[in-house]
């Protein structure tokens, strides 16, 4: 698993680590798991149901952004343990926001142990533009507190920004023809 490294104006008190990763990508679904090391003091959000809510981010939430490798406008999908989720298109760096439409609403699974959160989304292929893309695996993580950091693969170094283009550091190849 890819690990992800917290923006230094923003570390964790207690997080040792997080990783992030594809699981799998078809035709059909694309999967993703986040794992969440030292989290005794994470805090989740209740259980709210499978829902669309905007302001996931402003307490536990994992994130996936996606761009075209040639394209300014991108996709935002916020996943919250709480199983809500939004998704958003945009047309340039933070410009044009508006809803994404979802084929089907993503499957959100939280599994805690006591000093680690294990965090897989399933999500339609279908809710993607296109592939292969650039992408973004970030982490808002909340502790005890309101104590809050930030993580992805790559930062911009002044501040978090999750859709500055350093934050698309990886890869999403297209599934296989079956």
């Amino acid at each position: 698993m890819p690990s992800l490294s917290s923006h230094p104006s923003h570390p964790p008190v207690a997080v040792a680590s997080v990783e992030a990763r594809v699981l799998s990508v078809d035709a059909q679904w694309l999967t993703l798991r986040w794992r969440v090391e030292g989290a005794q003091r994470l805090v989740l959000p209740a259980f709210a149901g499978r829902a669309r809510a905007d302001g996931l981010w402003q307490a536990t939430c994992f994130e996936l952004f996606v761009r075209a490798p040639d394209g300014e406008g991108y996709a935002e999908f916020n996943f919250s343990p709480s199983q809500q989720w939004a998704a958003y298109d945009f047309s340039g760096y933070r410009e044009g926001m508006a809803e994404r439409a979802m084929p089907r609403a993503p499957v959100c699974t939280p599994r805690r142990g006591q000093s680690v959160l294990i965090f897989d989304v399933a999500m339609p292929t279908a809710a993607l533009s296109r592939l292969p893309a650039k992408i973004g695996l970030t982490a808002v993580i909340e502790e005890e507190g309101g104590h809050k950091s930030y993580w992805a693969i790559a930062h911009r170094e002044d501040r978090p920004d999750f859709h500055h283009g350093s934050c698309f550091a990886s890869h999403l190849e297209a599934p296989s023809a079956p």
